[in-house]
């Protein structure tokens, strides 16, 4: 482990780096200040860091963006798909054409405070940022990489199943965050205007229609279009198999850096299981929802095969701009990417392999994915 990880590992302050002191007390409550001494540390950086973001948002955040509430926010396009789906390569490939704008990672991470405040974690995250994404892959970090808004949503609202990342003895009550299915109407409210918010001002700032990625959003198209009725939609499936051993390393990974609890990793089995039946159920109920023309779904073997050809079907399904202007841009995108290396897992165990074949059977069969792994 590199000092870089281990200073992450020390602090854990990623997943709540951005939150403001009331919201962390908040936090803290709701998990009944259950937290074992040995995350102390990680528990008294992000207090001092909240303090930080408490008066920087009361002094010069919120007069510097006080037009925030005026400004339209242009259709946004949404790229769904289940965690280790192929996300993150289809965001950051659609992300090179800047006649879009996306979410930064030092935007994301400080949403209250990312207008005048940029520069401060930009400085401190180029230093202590790990190269990668902490273990989970070798995907490259840096703090202007496009990434997910969620993490501004769980920071803005506690509302996201990546809340349990720090408090994993809760997981099922953060999990519902995922479709927002069963949670009362006051905390959907609360939550859509902050998604509102946050967009209204990351679009005053960069004045151009934006390309989102949030894994979670594959269960809440309903929401978002009641947000955002204009919304374009960009869907990607990959290999059920390889999803159910990448999001079991993923979750793995996110509590080592970031719990607050000692989670049960026993338990990852059954929450892998059973937050991809959340996610895909609502996303079968949902996508026929969307108006013609305006959702558009691809496989990460496609992407991964040839990227090209795939995005210029997605700008021309989606009815985007003329792809021929960026296609020189991503083209040379790719041949960067010649000697990226998947992660590997160990072969799965035959009760394993039943398990997720049956309890995720409607996406095996609505793709076309084989019952045995290959």
């Amino acid at each position: 482990m590199g000092w870089r990880e281990a200073v992450n590992q020390a602090t854990g302050p990623g997943i709540n780096l951005g939150i403001t002191t009331g919201e962390w007390l908040k936090l803290l409550a709701a998990n009944g200040f259950r937290i074992p001494p040995r995350f102390w540390p990680r528990t008294a950086f992000t207090t001092a860091i909240s303090l930080v973001n408490t008066a920087w948002w009361a002094t010069i955040e919120s007069f510097k963006y006080s037009t925030t509430a005026r400004q339209e926010v242009p259709a946004p396009i949404f790229i769904l798909g289940h965690w280790r789906s192929g996300t993150t390569h289809l965001h950051n490939l659609m992300s090179i054409d800047e006649r879009f704008a996306y979410p930064r990672f030092d935007q994301v991470m400080i949403p209250s405070t990312f207008v005048t405040g940029q520069w401060v974690l930009w400085a401190f995250s180029s230093l202590l940022l790990p190269r990668d994404r902490m273990g989970v892959d070798v995907v490259k970090m840096s703090p202007d990489v496009p990434w997910e808004e969620e993490f501004a949503l769980n920071i803005l609202t506690q509302m996201s199943p990546y809340a349990a990342w720090s408090f994993p003895h809760r997981v099922e009550h953060y999990e519902r965050y995922i479709t927002f299915r069963g949670v009362p109407q006051h905390e959907i409210d609360e939550w859509k205007a902050a998604f509102v918010w946050f967009l209204k001002k990351l679009t005053l700032k960069l004045q151009r229609p934006l390309i989102m990625k949030s894994p979670p959003h594959t269960g809440r198209i309903k929401l978002i279009l009641e947000m955002f009725p204009d919304a374009k939609f960009v869907h990607i499936h990959r290999n059920p198999f390889t999803v159910y051993q990448s999001t079991k390393h993923l979750q793995l990974k996110s509590w080592e850096y970031c719990a607050l609890q000692t989670p049960d990793e026993a338990s990852v089995h059954g929450q892998v299981i059973r937050q991809y039946r959340l996610m895909m159920d609502a996303f079968f109920e949902e996508r026929s929802l969307i108006p013609a023309g305006r959702f558009y779904e691809v496989s990460f073997a496609e992407l991964e095969k040839d990227p090209l050809c795939l995005l210029e079907r997605v700008y021309q399904n989606l009815s985007l701009p003329d792809f021929s202007v960026v296609k020189p841009k991503i083209e040379s995108y790719c041949q960067s990417l010649s000697n990226y290396k998947k992660n590997k897992h160990i072969d799965m165990p035959a009760a394993v392999r039943d398990e997720v074949s049956t309890a995720w059977r409607r996406s095996f069969e609505e793709w076309n994915y084989p019952l045995t792994p290959g």
